[in-house]
């Protein structure tokens, strides 16, 4: 005899209809009718008679009612107190590496639902460029992180995030490029850019133009895009970022303007191969596969 079939049963009783039941366990009544015949099949005996469309409890019915009322009160308290056990013992610490993006949110999404869980869990989210993420996770000094390709990912574990991350140019309202709904390779000819130091992002930008990156008019480099947005402002020169770095930023007097031929990137989660983790640290990594691999 299943527990869940006990459940069912004594929430007939309860109710005295199937129906009314089937409704509050979300099942279909045949399903849940079909249970109770069996139920009376394997003990031997009926368990209700009906009167006047109502269903009561045979005199074996009102023992089964009183038995399973003590095994389900039981069940239910075993069952939390394991989970306030686990509660209580879980916790840990977790540090994580993030790139300015819009992936950003779906790392709070994850944290959230993590520390909801487990309020015993504290984290440390560092912000930086992908190179200084990855420098602390080689070092060990943060556990995982959520990067922004293009980059070299050989020394990790990792699984791809499923949002893609929009190039374009951050530009002044005051110029002309403002105007425009996308940004188009000439358009860029002779502008002063301001671009992230990474050779990677350069380089993918400057094939997206089809020139050397030596030609590129970089008036600038950065690491992140808040230190620019007054740059770009006072037209200092045009950044060239991804559409979730920008978006939330304070400064009024700029446009996100895309790139066409668009040109999109991904974020991935990485960590360390072969790496010997805690327990909080490995149970946010199957959240994080099970989020997004399923």
């Amino acid at each position: 005899m299943e527990i869940r079939i006990l459940r069912y049963f004594w929430t007939i009783a309860e109710e005295g209809s199937v129906s009314r039941a089937a409704e509050l366990l979300h099942i279909t009544q045949p399903t849940l009718s079909r249970q109770l015949k069996e139920l009376e099949e394997e003990l031997g005996t009926e368990l209700f008679y009906r009167e006047k469309k109502q269903l009561h409890l045979t005199e074996a019915g009102v023992f089964l009612k009183d038995r399973a009322e003590e095994i389900l009160s039981l069940t239910d308290k075993t069952e939390q107190a394991f989970f306030d056990q686990k509660k209580q013992l879980f916790s840990g610490h977790i540090s994580i590496g993030c790139v300015e993006a819009d992936n950003s949110d779906t790392l709070a999404m994850m944290l959230e639902e993590m520390v909801s869980d487990y309020p015993q869990v504290t984290f440390h989210i560092f912000s930086g460029t992908s190179d200084d993420i990855t420098e602390k996770l080689d070092k060990g000094l943060i556990d995982l992180a959520i990067l922004l390709e293009p980059i070299a990912l050989d020394k990790y574990e990792r699984m791809t995030l499923p949002r893609t991350e929009k190039w374009g140019v951050l530009v002044s309202n005051d110029s002309f490029l403002a105007q425009k709904k996308y940004m188009l390779p000439e358009d860029l000819a002779g502008v002063p850019l301001l671009c992230s130091g990474r050779t990677e992002v350069q380089k993918m930008i400057a094939d997206w133009m089809g020139i050397p990156v030596e030609r590129m008019n970089i008036a600038g480099t950065f690491n992140l895009i808040f230190n620019v947005f007054s740059l770009v402002e006072n037209r200092v020169g045009s950044a060239l970022a991804i559409e979730g770095a920008v978006i939330n930023g304070n400064a009024r007097n700029v446009t996100f303007v895309p790139l066409s031929p668009e040109m999109e990137t991904k974020c991935v989660v990485a960590w360390k191969k072969n790496r010997s983790f805690s327990p909080v640290v490995n149970e946010f990594i199957q959240r994080m596969k099970h989020a997004f691999e399923a």
